[in-house]
């Protein structure tokens, strides 16, 4: 199945004209516009053309009355185009700028990631304060968060990883919701079921849910703490687990909470189970969880850039995990994972924002360009840039001040996945010949 995300509006443009139309009057070849959030809808944008009846009658089942849609927008035939009260000539709208154009499209891609992420951050904050008084009620609802992920992403198709400019989310959801998503993208990209996925997914949300019994000071074991605050910081787990049966959580879901700290080399905790003992969900869970610590740890300081995490993964602490995962990882998050300052191969300095796993090495970036505001910094993707290549990372502090301010290097790192678009319908509308 085929999905349209809405092509860039350009300033001025009439196109962005979105009009209120009863579902009864759908046709396929609408650009819609669905005003619900994105977890209360089937789908995996929020509008996009419709192109089968199917889509209609999907749309139609979900009780919605009325959406919105763009005449401009939509590819229809003059006889499927539902009547409308005569307009005034609108001005002859601006020429095309294809930089312009992408810039839109980027920033539209990015805020709708940015709201899909406050969506589950929102929802798994409801959870997790329900989880003491209600742990039954607080299970079924976790385990809907997150068979709704795995429908959204099975819908997506196609997709990349997104760095987000402004997620608002606490340091502990913020956490589950960066586990999760990268947990999703990796299980994913190993070939595992919708219903490993579910569980993966819940297993994931729910990992540190040990934590809500201990008192903030004790959920991160700081470098020099001694042997009380080490064990009350990896009770956790056992906690979690008792939790997650007083939720009544699946099996799968509990190993990765009750696992998600072992490691292949036998040096995790709390049972110090090693390799092929550790549920395969779990080994998934516990790399994402590691990479997330790295990065946005709870003393910033001490936080890894993305690439510095990768490569003390593949690096000293290689033996604790599969190496056939850790290359998977990589895959799905890039060599440069989103996040990463960098240098190419003309001297100019960019921002890594957004990693396509079929095209690890060439990453979508923020360009910093002299003199330019922040606001209108340019994107570009290396993959279309041949002559073009990273020379080389940089931690944020190493970049010179005005490329800092510009490309506002991020001090906590938040994730979800864009969808890919699909190829430019190039088919004319019935009736256009």
């Amino acid at each position: 199945m085929l999905w349209f995300a809405a092509p860039p509006v350009a300033p001025g443009s009439t196109e962005g004209t979105f009009e209120t139309i009863d579902v009864a009057r759908l046709r396929v070849g609408m650009f819609v516009r669905l005003d619900v959030g994105w977890m209360n809808h089937p789908f995996p944008v929020s509008q996009f053309r419709l192109s089968s009846p199917a889509q209609i009658d999907v749309l139609r089942s979900t009780g919605v009355h009325q959406v919105r849609w763009s005449p401009a927008l939509s590819h229809l035939a003059a006889e499927a185009a539902p009547e409308a009260p005569a307009a005034p000539t609108a001005p002859e709208p601006p020429k095309a700028d294809p930089a312009a154009d992408e810039l839109c499209r980027q920033r539209d891609a990015l805020a709708r990631c940015e709201q899909q992420f406050a969506e589950v951050a929102d929802a798994l904050r409801d959870i997790t304060r329900a989880v003491p008084a209600s742990p039954l009620l607080a299970g079924r609802q976790a385990d809907a968060l997150a068979r709704a992920l795995v429908r959204k992403l099975g819908d997506a198709g196609d997709t990349c990883v997104q760095l987000l400019a402004d997620a608002a989310a606490d340091d502990g959801t913020g956490h589950a919701v960066n586990v999760s998503v990268m947990s999703l993208l990796l299980g994913r990209a190993l070939g595992c079921s919708p219903a490993e996925l579910a569980e993966l997914a819940l297993g994931a949300l729910l990992h540190d849910v040990g934590k809500l019994e201990l008192p903030p000071e004790r959920w991160h074991a700081q470098p020099a703490s001694g042997a009380l605050h080490q064990s009350a910081y990896r009770s956790h787990v056992a906690l979690g687990v008792a939790q997650a049966r007083r939720m009544a959580l699946p099996r799968r879901a509990k190993l990765v909470i009750a696992q998600h700290h072992e490691r292949d080399d036998g040096q995790g905790f709390p049972m110090r189970t090693a390799g092929g003992r550790i549920d395969p969900l779990a080994r998934v869970v516990a790399i994402a969880n590691r990479y997330d610590n790295l990065c946005n740890g709870p003393w910033p300081g001490q936080a890894l850039t993305p690439h510095e995490a990768l490569a003390r993964l593949f690096g000293e602490e290689a033996a604790a995990f599969e190496r056939s995962l850790l290359e998977h990882f990589v895959r799905v998050v890039g060599v440069y994972p989103p996040g990463t300052a960098v240098q190419l191969s003309d001297d100019r300095y960019a921002l890594v924002v957004a990693v396509d796993p079929a095209r690890p090495l060439r990453p979508r970036l923020l360009l910093h360009e002299p003199g330019r505001p922040a606001t209108e910094a340019a994107f570009t993707e290396l993959a279309t840039q041949p002559r073009l290549s990273i020379r080389r990372s940089l931690r944020p502090e190493a970049l010179p001040p005005e490329v800092r301010r510009q490309l506002a290097p991020r001090s906590r790192l938040r994730y979800f996945w864009e969808c890919v678009p699909a190829p430019a319908d190039t088919t004319p509308p019935a009736g256009a010949m």
